[in-house]
């Protein structure tokens, strides 16, 4: 049988080659380093983590990656075995020896008979000999192998700046301030006239907003990322305040072709829109609203905004180097390049954020793979799971915006805005009492974890049992990997 072809060595490429591999299917998994270095990687070791130590939250009923975890548990994922294996204190957070764990990880792949891996450098298209590939390069692809997607996708850039605008759960946004208009009832291609969420700020609140932004404290640059130019030219708010404080007011800001149905007497000294953000209507994106400023003073600031008091943000905002393909648009469902079929895309350079849905989008492009290399139809998992919900993201879940603005698609962590809506929202206790504020939303989250536990064991026929997917590889059986420095 011929071998798919994974390229890179990081934790989407890793858990790809487990799952082809465990399926029978021979895999060659190329990592250029440590022959090449990249910026932020210090060893030659497999899935290394190269910033937090953390997954994130371990809480399966409440928390969308922790609902994550549980389901690649389930699917017999190697991060996830070798993450329980190599657990350090955190809370509820499950967080890892970062050394140990990558060490699991390059042991497990060494030993596994199927599995060959080869060091150096990818420089350009695979050749057609390799009749299946998975890419799983990341944030960091090398320069040529950049060049060569860029061609094959048609794509004019892949590495830049990624100004990233906070996205806001549509429930928790104050209607009761807040109100659905465009600007002029313009409708637009595919609009209806009422497409954004409006947040209107006075004169006092205005003058007060842009003093915490001024004075907000931001993220520095890498010293790699200082040469990398700025998405479509769009700017960090602060940055836009800074050159002047009626900036704003003019820019994304501005309250012009509004009216305020609460206050129709009263004109809005600036406005705050919001747009739909993905196809269930669930999350909205805050419009021009890209910033360096820390999460925390993001939470703090972006509060001050009449109608956004609660607000819940499954996505804060951020400016930083990424490397990622326009994957709605370039993909298939199961993960495939429209225009090259033999290559999949996974990991990060697909549209998705952080280790464990990384890994998780590896777990699917593997299981992909596999099943058309045994001549099977590859199954997609339902959108109700975590694993569904993701995917639906990266291949086609966002909208097309409704207007002349940057493009939509951007990276996300799994969150619960992804999910389909329950048919029923929990409301009530067991004992008929009516729940409210916190209670009832995690109830609602209860809900939805068991929905897609249940959709997936019925979608995996049972899956990887839960407990072999948290046993650790044997470091008895195989060879030490490779010395790096601490």
């Amino acid at each position: 049988m011929q071998p798919i072809h994974v390229i890179g060595g990081g934790l989407a490429g890793s858990e790809a080659a487990w799952q082809i591999a465990n399926r029978g299917i021979p895999v060659m998994l190329h990592e250029m380093r440590p022959n090449r270095a990249t910026e932020a990687h210090k060893t030659g070791l497999l899935a290394e983590l190269v910033c937090s130590n953390s997954f994130r939250s371990d809480d399966r009923e409440h928390n969308a990656v922790g609902l994550l975890h549980e389901e690649m548990r389930r699917l017999g994922s190697l991060v996830m075995r070798a993450g329980a294996a190599n657990q350090v204190p955190a809370g509820g957070a499950l967080a890892v020896d970062r050394d140990g764990f990558s060490q699991a990880v390059t042991q497990a792949l060494i030993c596994h008979p199927l599995v060959d891996i080869a060091r150096g450098e990818i420089t350009a298209l695979p050749p057609a000999s390799w009749d299946s590939v998975i890419i799983a390069t990341g944030p960091l692809t090398s320069p040529p192998l950049t060049a060569a997607i860029r061609a094959v996708t048609g794509e004019e850039e892949l590495a830049f700046f990624d100004a990233i605008a906070p996205i806001v759960d549509r429930e928790s946004i104050d209607m009761s301030v807040a109100w659905f208009q465009s600007r002029y009832d313009n409708s637009g291609p595919g609009g209806t006239g009422a497409d954004y969420i409006n947040c209107p700020l006075d004169r006092r609140l205005y003058e007060a907003f842009i003093d915490a932004l001024l004075a907000g404290d931001r993220v520095s640059f890498h010293e790699w990322e200082t040469s990398t130019p700025y998405f479509d030219g769009c700017l960090p708010i602060e940055v836009m305040a800074e050159r002047g404080r009626e900036t704003l007011r003019f820019g994304p800001m501005k309250p012009v072709g509004l009216t305020d149905p609460h206050r129709q007497a009263v004109k809005p000294h600036a406005v705050v829109q919001l747009r739909q953000d993905n196809r269930l209507g669930t999350l909205f994106n805050m419009v021009g609203f890209q910033t360096k400023l820390r999460h925390a003073e993001q939470v703090r600031i972006f509060r001050m905004i009449p109608g956004l008091q609660h607000a819940e943000f499954a996505r804060l905002g951020g400016l930083h180097r990424n490397t990622f393909i326009n994957s709605p648009k370039l993909l298939d469902g199961t993960l495939r390049l429209k225009a090259m079929p033999r290559l999949r895309f996974a990991g990060q350079i697909t549209g998705c954020e952080g280790y464990v849905e990384s890994a998780a989008i590896g777990l699917l492009a593997g299981r992909f793979a596999a099943a058309e290399r045994h001549g099977e139809a590859p199954d997609l998992p339902p959108l109700s799971s975590a694993h569904g919900a993701l995917l639906a993201h990266i291949t086609g879940g966002h909208m097309a915006v409704i207007d002349a603005g940057p493009r939509s698609f951007q990276p996300m962590n799994i969150n619960f805005g992804l999910f389909p809506p329950l048919e029923t929202s929990p409301d009530r206790r067991r004992d008929g009492e009516r729940l409210h504020g916190a209670a009832k939303g995690m109830a609602k989250r209860r809900a939805l974890t068991s929905r897609a536990l249940h959709d997936l064991n019925a979608w995996a026929g049972g899956g990887a049992p839960a407990e072999a997917a948290r046993t650790a590889p044997s470091p008895e059986a195989a060879p030490s990997p490779e010395p790096h420095p601490q």
